[in-house]
């Protein structure tokens, strides 16, 4: 990494209670909730989206990942293109966990 002080970039990772799948499904049904939203990919401890702005149709990549030892998803969102994204990505993420804390679990 740089020496810019990375730390501006960082997110909290997001949190869950019940099993890894029911938090995956959870996950899951959020990201197809929101608008201009392609999921990439769909493992079984990796999920990864694609999401298109409305106006200038600028492509972000989102990547979330499930770690076995801890009821925690790591979270990955960055812009393919330019530097600074005016907190586009970080709104993103707090909209996912803002998603996720209104979403029951599936069961």
């Amino acid at each position: 990494m740089s020496g810019l002080g990375d730390d501006h970039c960082r997110v909290d990772h997001l949190r869950y209670d019940g099993s890894l799948p029911e938090a995956r499904e959870q996950v899951l049904s959020v990201l197809r909730s929101m608008e201009r939203t392609t999921l990439v990919a769909e493992e079984s401890r990796d999920i990864q989206a694609q999401f298109r702005s409305a106006i200038f149709r600028f492509l972000d990549d989102v990547k979330l990942y499930f770690p076995d030892d801890a009821k925690v998803i790591h979270v990955r969102s960055a812009s393919r293109t330019g530097y600074y994204d005016f907190g586009v990505n970080r709104s993103r993420v707090e909209r996912i966990r803002t998603l996720m804390a209104g979403k029951k679990a599936v069961k």
